[in-house]
């Protein structure tokens, strides 16, 4: 489907999703107000500026789910994964209304563009929302989304301090004393973000991918001062070279993805050679950190799903937490086999940025936390159970990393908790608390005033009597006590316990190894510890 952002943006009105507000704003404000907002909001009149302001389009998770046309959280990573399969290539045109007004050179200004700021300690306004198409002579197209700080009105910073493809092809031109192409579109459809948004190996178009999703192919036309193309349905386009100076100019700070204020990076200078848009143009900003959250989450669903399908573990669920940014944890239930608990630890801890990951048995609900950490504290011992794995790739925004010297990639550790039921362990022992009459025996039927039958009672002659009848049942079965009361329903609990008593008093009762009561002797019958 060929949906445009702007169609988007009215599909978002529709759904009531999307307030306009037409009255002058400070641009100061946007970042609070939409914080504050439970819907997304479009700035019409930002001071200063001809230009409105969008922002918070994909803040929710019913936004996400709207924005790819999915009637549940996890179609998306479902439509993800049917685009990874079979992507979609992109289609080149010759132009596009992105070109509408055209700044190259000394006419290029930054400033004039209304780029907000977001975080008190922001170091300056940034470009949130663009995806970038880089290109290198040798290893092709990537595309990604990078942030951008506004320097000077032709200059910025691009973040690229996560290792990743976008960082290699800055570092060969860096090697190779030249500058990297880039193109900077802003305002484009999150099947574009999402896109590129997954980190896909080298040789892989992410633009593909958006196709991929799209169901049709992502329109790219080329830019005018370097050789490489931008998204047609872009509002605003950014030509770009990303300058040989390496890591070495600070920037920052900036509200991240973690929640946190993160720290001064050292990044690449970028030129901005040309400033394409529309006349009528919109500026996107995206709000960090929910809209951030929302489309990273599926690309992590995705690529856990196919690296533990690749480890030959069968999955049941999976839930990249929010408490874990989207990026860091990750709670995976599988069927289990034998050793596959620690097999998918190590299939998991191999994607993307995966910091801490948990797996537990199937019985148990991975978006439930007070059921995953019962799973920890009755499944798992330590020193058996629990996987470290020192200098793995971490991510720099982490702030509990050792710091590291400007430019260098930071390693870290991750961490594995197996916690499925061991197996050795018996499986009586992690058999669940359920009561008896469940089934039968409802409150509101009490409280409407519904009354139990008296049931039989009797004497001593009785109880023997009831007795017989009991240890004539469980010698050709072992029953469990709530079982026998059931049976012999006909007499009350009372009478039942003091048969069961006389039994036991008379040595001919006895248990089996899951509690059932036996007759002593029988082969049913559990042997004390050391016995024979």
């Amino acid at each position: 489907m060929q949906e445009t952002f702007r169609q988007f943006l009215d599909r978002l009105r529709e759904a009531d999703e999307l307030v306009d507000l037409r009255q002058p704003v400070d641009i100061r404000h946007i970042a609070t107000l939409v914080d504050q907002s439970d819907k997304a909001l479009f700035f019409h009149d930002v001071i200063g500026y001809p230009t409105p302001v969008v922002s918070g389009i994909i803040r929710t998770q019913r936004r996400a789910m709207l924005s790819l046309q999915s009637g549940s959280y996890r179609e998306i990573e479902d439509k993800l994964k049917t685009a990874i399969d079979r992507p979609i290539p992109p289609e080149r045109v010759d132009t596009s209304p992105t070109r509408e007004v055209v700044m190259k050179g000394d006419e290029v200004d930054l400033f004039k563009l209304p780029i907000p700021m977001s975080s008190i300690y922001d170091g300056g306004p940034m470009i949130t929302a663009g995806v970038v198409i880089a290109k290198d002579p040798e290893l092709g197209f990537n595309s990604g989304i990078y942030r951008f700080i506004v320097k000077e009105k032709n200059l910025t910073g691009i973040d690229i301090v996560t290792p990743n493809n976008m960082r290699l092809f800055a570092d060969r031109a860096f090697k190779a004393g030249r500058p990297c192409p880039i193109s900077i579109s802003i305002g484009t459809h999150p099947y574009e973000i999402m896109g590129s948004g997954f980190r896909a190996p080298l040789g892989v178009d992410e633009m593909a991918i958006a196709g991929g999703l799209r169901g049709a192919p992502v329109q790219l036309a080329p830019c005018e001062t370097i050789d490489v193309p931008y998204i047609a349905d872009a509002e605003i386009v950014l030509e770009a070279e990303i300058l040989p100076t390496g890591w070495s100019w600070p920037e920052g700070r900036f509200g991240e993805f973690t929640r946190l204020m993160g720290g001064l990076h050292w990044n690449p200078l970028v030129r901005i050679k040309a400033v394409a848009m529309r006349r009528d143009a919109v500026y996107y900003s995206l709000h960090m950190p929910w809209e951030n959250t929302w489309l990273a989450a599926p690309t992590r669903y995705a690529a856990i799903r196919q690296a533990l399908k690749t480890a030959g573990v069968t999955v049941k669920d999976i839930n990249v937490t929010l408490g874990g940014c989207a990026f860091w944890h990750a709670v995976i239930s599988i069927k289990k086999q034998a050793g596959e608990g620690k097999n998918a630890l190590m299939a998991a801890l191999s994607v993307m940025d995966l910091k801490h990951v948990v797996v537990v048995d199937d019985d148990i609900d991975v978006f439930d936390p007070a059921e995953v950490e019962w799973a920890i504290a009755t499944r798992v011992q330590a020193d058996r159970d629990v996987m470290i794995i020192a200098n793995a790739r971490a991510k720099p925004l982490d702030p509990s990393l050792l710091p590291m010297p400007p430019g260098v990639v930071p390693t870290g550790a991750k961490m594995g908790i197996d916690a499925t039921i061991p197996e050795y362990a018996q499986r009586e022992a992690y058999e669940r608390i359920t009561y008896a009459y469940a089934d039968t025996a409802k409150i509101d039927d009490y409280v409407s005033g519904k009354a139990d039958p008296a049931g039989e009672s009797g004497g001593d002659n009785e109880v023997a009597r009831l007795a017989d009848a009991i240890l004539e049942k469980i010698a050709v079965e072992p029953m469990y006590y709530t079982d026998i009361a059931e049976a012999f329903a006909s007499y009350n609990f009372q009478t039942v316990a003091r048969a069961l008593g006389h039994l036991h008093t008379t040595e001919r009762l006895w248990q089996d190894k899951t509690g059932r009561m036996c007759v002593r002797g029988s082969a049913f019958a559990a042997k004390p510890p050391g016995a024979r």
